[in-house]
């Protein structure tokens, strides 16, 4: 009986440990960018977009495709890295399992 309590705290302290985690990653900014910079795309660590800076040079009215395919880019690049941020901080909880719904 002693044993499944000690186990029962484990288990607990380790879910106290995910929230903790899953909670910093709101607040990491994770950047991603195309076309060399002319496009910045901020990203919390739950995907959440914060903030798109488009640079002056990017922008090319006869060429609106140019800008829309540079922003796309940008908030991949900015989502990838989210989800390798994610992946790397709550991978130590899961033993590198990819978990549905847990991050």
């Amino acid at each position: 009986m002693n044993n499944m309590n000690q186990m029962m705290k484990q288990v607990k302290k380790m879910q106290e440990q995910m929230l903790k985690a899953q909670e910093e990653l709101g607040t990491k900014l994770i950047e991603g960018s195309a076309g060399g910079g002319v496009v910045t795309v901020q990203v919390n660590g739950h995907k959440n977009v914060q903030s798109i800076i488009i640079k002056p040079e990017a922008v090319d009215p006869d060429d609106i495709e140019m800008l829309q395919d540079l922003v796309l880019t940008a908030v991949n690049d900015a989502l990838t890295k989210a989800d390798e941020l994610a992946n790397k901080d709550m991978g130590k909880f899961t033993g590198g399992m990819k978990i549905p719904g847990l991050f």
